[in-house]
């Protein structure tokens, strides 16, 4: 995308671009190398920037639960189900299939990178991904990262049973829900508690 602004039409009648801003398509800057060392880091959004820079799809937001799914369908779902719950999800993040401990790990590090998160909602449904790897994502980066917001965590699909095993021998504080608007509820009741404490503090 190109935009032209000022575009100037000089006395002999010449057509002079005195400014100009492009964007591209990420998935097609490997076609453009050349465009790919021009980019300005300092014009994004640095969270988007940090995502980006580990593979993860990302965009942020100005709500406050930060939410980290798998499947751009299933997390357009999810802020949808969080906004009818009554709350504002902070950021679209996709963590895309395969996702390996180290990569839900990382999805937790660019969630929290965003001060405005309170809440974080973790909805799995796995088909290319397995729920017990996601699990171990997520005690990963609980212990490594440092979890300090109410985290809620849903999980659906391929091994789910062991993936929720891992969730409830693990001894950590998890918020564990069966269906996605159950998910949607109990991160936005978590949330509202959350906040209500911090005020109270």
């Amino acid at each position: 995308m190109l935009e032209i602004n000022p575009l100037v039409v000089t006395r002999d009648g010449s057509l002079v671009a005195l400014d100009a801003k492009m964007s591209f398509d990420e998935n097609a800057l490997f076609r453009r190398p050349e465009i790919s060392e021009l980019r300005d880091k300092s014009q994004e959004d640095p969270r988007e920037t940090f995502a980006s820079d580990r593979g993860l799809s990302y965009v942020g937001l100005d709500g406050n639960i930060g939410c980290i799914i798998n499947g751009a369908g299933l997390a357009m779902a999810t802020m949808d189900m969080i906004k009818i719950a009554g709350g504002e999800p902070a950021n679209f993040l996709d963590i895309g299939g395969g996702a390996s401990p180290e990569r839900v790990a990382k999805s937790f590090r660019a969630v929290l990178g965003d001060k405005n998160v309170e809440t974080i909602l973790v909805n799995i449904f796995a088909g290319i991904n397995r729920c017990d790897w996601v699990a171990e994502g997520v005690i990963k980066a609980i212990r490594e990262v440092g979890v300090d917001v109410p985290l809620v965590v849903r999980l659906s699909g391929t091994k789910v049973e062991e993936g929720r095993k891992i969730l409830a021998e693990s001894g950590e504080k998890v918020i564990v829900a069966d269906t996605l608007a159950e998910a949607a509820e109990k991160a936005v009741a978590a949330w509202r508690e959350a906040a209500k404490n911090k005020k109270a503090a």
